[in-house]
């Protein structure tokens, strides 16, 4: 399908490589059906998921034993994990959302094996090959038409997630995406040219104040990450004592973040306009473009979970405001209500009422137009 195909803006959201991952009782995952049939419940109609190309590219049917990318954070698994077959996974959760009416974005995070085989694919034709693997075996599979868009990269170039796009694996924090943008059209343009209908991007959480100095024409849609906290112009994280790079495998990062809500509450307003700010500013990219917008990790914080002093309750109300934000411009094609709407945040997971009030805006708001 072509996101000009849509009658109406979509519930969106982000389960990334949790969905495959996180199947241990009381990951949340277990039970794929059950998880799908609780996302409908709360009114959502797509999910963003990691379709781990390069491994399925590599070898299709093997299990594959993955390097937790952190510890302390509640996506995927905190300590090395096996995964199953990507190929019958893909097929078959896929196939799962396909009999609830569930669109798929398909993304990807990269992620880390025992021989770090993600490494290899270090060229533009390389990551586009991984990918036309990967969608072959969907449209193989009858399931094409579940597919809502495909990002090649999960917020591209962080290193974190992307460092085979570097030789050192680790200079992405200090190279700007310009210097990249021929290696995103390559790479688009390749898997355009096998699979052409289906709407292409690189997802993006930095460089977001000078979108209009970028060269995307590649893009057939864009999806930023907009959260107040990490906002460019924020001192957020600043005013807490909290450092992000670092907070993946230091146990005391959530205890910084313990003062978050005190700090949102002392001054919401200040922040909400804030965040407003920013999602106008990507509005007006996007109508001055013509390009529309899915977002799927956004408006409050980065990392939060079930923790002790961890408050849901700010973070929804922001999430909310994000969502009203977004849907009164009109540019965007698919909303997400935050980062955390997955069974594993039982916080948020269980307030099916915010969930449903949230995906009624969502669907109530006007799709882009050119």
């Amino acid at each position: 399908m072509r996101l000009t195909d849509l009658t109406h803006p979509l519930a969106i959201t982000m389960w990334d490589f949790s969905w495959l991952e996180r199947r241990w009782i009381g990951g949340g995952f277990e039970d794929w059906g059950r998880a799908l049939d609780e996302l409908r419940e709360r009114g959502y109609d797509a999910v963003r998921i990691d379709a781990f190309p390069h491994l399925l590219a590599t070898d299709p049917d093997r299990e594959w034993d993955l390097v937790p990318v952190w510890t302390e954070h509640d996506w995927g698994a905190p300590a090395p994990v096996r995964v199953q077959s990507i190929r019958s996974a893909l097929i078959e959760f896929i196939g799962a959302c396909r009999d609830r009416d569930l669109k798929v974005g398909l993304s990807s995070w990269y992620r880390e094996d025992t021989a770090d085989v993600r490494m290899r694919y270090n060229t533009p034709m390389l990551q586009a090959d991984c990918w036309i693997a990967t969608l072959d075996t969907i449209v193989g599979a009858g399931l094409g038409d579940q597919i809502l868009y495909v990002d090649l990269a999960n917020e591209w170039p962080i290193s974190l997630f992307n460092p085979f796009a570097y030789s050192d694996g680790v200079a992405a924090e200090t190279v700007s995406r310009a210097a990249l943008g021929p290696w995103m059209d390559e790479a688009i343009g390749a898997v355009r040219s096998k699979h052409p209908d289906f709407d292409y991007c690189f997802s993006f959480a930095t460089e977001l104040t000078t979108l209009a100095e970028q060269d995307l024409k590649s893009f057939d849609l864009l999806e930023p990450h907009l959260w107040m906290t990490t906002l460019e112009t924020s001192d957020f994280y600043d005013r807490i004592g909290y450092d992000l790079a670092s907070s993946h495998n230091d146990r005391n990062s959530y205890l910084q973040l313990q003062h978050a809500s005190a700090e949102y509450n002392r001054d919401p307003s200040h922040w909400q306009q804030a965040l407003a700010d920013s999602i106008h500013h990507t509005a007006a990219w996007s109508r001055d473009t013509g390009v529309p917008l899915i977002t799927t990790e956004c408006w409050s914080i980065v990392n939060w979970k079930d923790w002790p002093g961890l408050d849901w309750t700010w973070v929804k109300d922001l999430g909310l405001f994000g969502v009203q934000v977004a849907a009164q411009t009109g540019r965007w094609s698919a909303i997400a209500s935050s980062n955390f709407c997955a069974p594993q945040f039982r916080g948020m997971w269980s307030d099916v009422t915010w969930h449903q009030q949230v995906t009624e805006v969502i669907h109530q708001a006007a799709l882009p137009t050119t």
